[in-house]
């Protein structure tokens, strides 16, 4: 498949602006390119909404407009192998094996998928102003 995994924490510091201008623009490109999410996100980003109703019709926006990927038995066999291997809680096991599954890089700021060997990560918070 090739492009990008979202994770949810990526999409909740999007959404509150808290990148920088160049990792917000990345995040964008990436969002318009290959926009992917595992079902995981989905749930997660649901049940993160505020009572703000602007944002959260943003982000049911945000959700629909995305490749929602589930979870199928090649991802629940790699769950279980990340889970024993890595010790990681299930839902990350998920968003990871989902990744590694449809060979996706998953964009992340999380530093608890850094102990996944094979996983392909890349964390926005490290894009620095030229």
């Amino acid at each position: 498949m090739g492009g990008y995994l979202i994770d949810t924490n990526v999409i909740s510091s999007y959404f509150s602006d808290k990148f920088s201008t160049d990792a917000a623009h990345f995040i964008t490109s990436r969002i318009n390119e290959s926009p992917y999410l595992s079902i995981i996100t989905q749930i997660e980003a649901l049940s993160g909404i505020t009572p703000d109703l602007t944002k959260e019709n943003f982000v049911k926006m945000f959700v629909r407009e995305h490749t929602i990927l589930g979870i199928d038995i090649d991802i629940v066999e790699r769950c279980g192998q990340l889970r024993r291997e890595a010790r990681i809680r299930t839902p990350d096991a998920i968003i990871a094996a989902t990744a590694m599954v449809h060979d996706l890089i998953l964009i992340t700021s999380d530093r608890d998928f850094d102990k996944i060997l094979g996983l392909k990560t890349f964390n926005p918070e490290e894009i620095r102003p030229n």
